[in-house]
């Protein structure tokens, strides 16, 4: 089977992208939903959050859930907000975000690839999450999140995909959190055929965002009938190339310093990492720099040479890796940041004023800036098989939801 295969995509009518484009399901909880989502009836967190059209309380991982979006998913097509394309197309999808700008290809991805790790992974997933989008999935008879990807040096493909996104475009929409979602139909026979010989010479094509979504895919695919034709075959993805991807940086804050005063934190810290103070917030600008916050005071950590070693694993040698190994789990007690209640997670997004906010409001003792993980980092773990430590990429700009979906029917 292909990498990659055009699919018959479920899409805005002309002039509704405006109405329904909405935020990824998983970056709202239900109440942020329901407030997003006031006025605004045709909405995808409609289909996406169901629940903001139940009684307040309801259990979102209820039944009457996910048989809502299925009823709301079937309103929208019937009133004529939502359109199925009559063939099947790839789609050329642009993300502008202030002077970020990233343009990728919308296509059923190969689960049989998934499978066989073709399609690569970074991530562990949970039951309960992946239980959720099954069950969603199933409902609609549809996949309405898309997963993110990347792939590796393919000028061919970006070329096409510059001369795809040049015209006039066939959606174009402005999300409120001032993201522009641009999209091209590509539906040219010989364009198609083009695009899905250039994916099929790739070695493996990459998961940065979406684990769940693509876990899902497989079981749904695994428990319907095996019919090579049949859609299931396939999940939603949208696929960038790699050097046009933006990973923010994922930062760390700690409630306290393991019983230490901040002085012995600093002399002990001292024994790994060089410790120089800073009059102004320190983000940092290379590998194996840290900046770090405490009583209001900036520092500047770097980490001793000699504790650097570059025949380390791939996983090793990330900053999150090297941080945790050298201080957060030696000196201040966390060897297990997936399940220790004691650290805290806050994407780069927020600037350093959040780790700064969230220090001096005495929530937290300690906060540190991590230099961003790479592309190649990510690209790098997979390829060994391996998984990256818990929150290490933060990707801007988001994908939005009801762009396109890919109807199971």
């Amino acid at each position: 089977m292909n990498l990659i295969s055009p699919i018959r995509g479920l899409r805005p009518a002309t002039g509704r992208a405006d109405d329904v484009i909405a935020p990824p399901y998983d970056v709202l909880n239900t109440a942020e939903a329901r407030e997003q989502a006031e006025g605004k009836p045709w909405s995808f967190l409609h289909i996406s959050k169901p629940e903001i059209d139940l009684p307040e309380g309801t259990d979102p991982y209820a039944p009457e859930v996910y048989a809502k979006a299925a009823e709301n998913l079937e309103q929208m097509i019937k009133e004529g907000v939502l359109k199925q394309d009559e063939k099947p197309c790839y789609y050329a999808y642009r993300l502008i975000m202030g002077d970020i700008i990233q343009t990728g290809l919308v296509a059923g991805a190969s689960v049989a690839d998934y499978d066989t790790n073709r399609i690569r992974k970074h991530e562990y997933t949970r039951p309960v999450k992946e239980d959720d989008r099954v069950r969603q999935i199933d409902a609609t008879n549809a996949q309405t999140g898309p997963v993110l990807l990347a792939y590796p040096d393919a000028p061919i493909v970006d070329e096409i995909l510059a001369k795809a996104s040049a015209g006039t475009p066939d959606m174009d929409a402005t999300a409120d959190d001032g993201i522009q979602h641009t999209l091209w139909v590509i539906d040219d026979d010989a364009t198609l055929l083009q695009l899905t010989d250039a994916f099929n010479a790739m070695r493996a094509i990459y998961i940065a965002d979406g684990h769940h979504r693509s876990a899902s895919a497989s079981r749904i695919c695994a428990q319907r009938s095996k019919d090579d034709n049949a859609p299931w075959n396939y999940f939603l993805s949208v696929t960038f190339p790699h050097h046009e991807m933006k990973i923010f940086d994922y930062n760390r804050v700690i409630k306290d310093l393991n019983g230490l005063s901040a002085d012995e934190f600093i002399v002990k810290i001292s024994h790994h990492f060089s410790v120089e103070k800073s009059d102004t917030p320190v983000k940092p600008i290379q590998t194996s720099e840290y900046g770090m916050y405490m009583d209001k005071q900036w520092y500047r950590l770097t980490l001793n040479n000699n504790l650097i070693d570059a025949s380390e694993d791939a996983v090793s040698r990330l900053d999150i890796s090297r941080l945790a190994k050298h201080l957060i789990d030696p000196i201040l007690g966390i060897s297990d940041p997936r399940t220790d209640n004691r650290i805290d997670f806050v994407g780069g997004i927020r600037g350093l004023e959040g780790l700064e906010k969230r220090v001096n409001s005495g929530e937290m003792a300690v906060a540190f800036a991590i230099f961003a993980t790479r592309m190649e980092d990510l690209m790098n773990v997979a390829d060994d098989n391996d998984v990256m430590p818990p929150k290490s990429t933060w990707f801007e700009p988001k994908l939005a939801d009801g762009i396109v979906s890919h109807l199971l029917k």
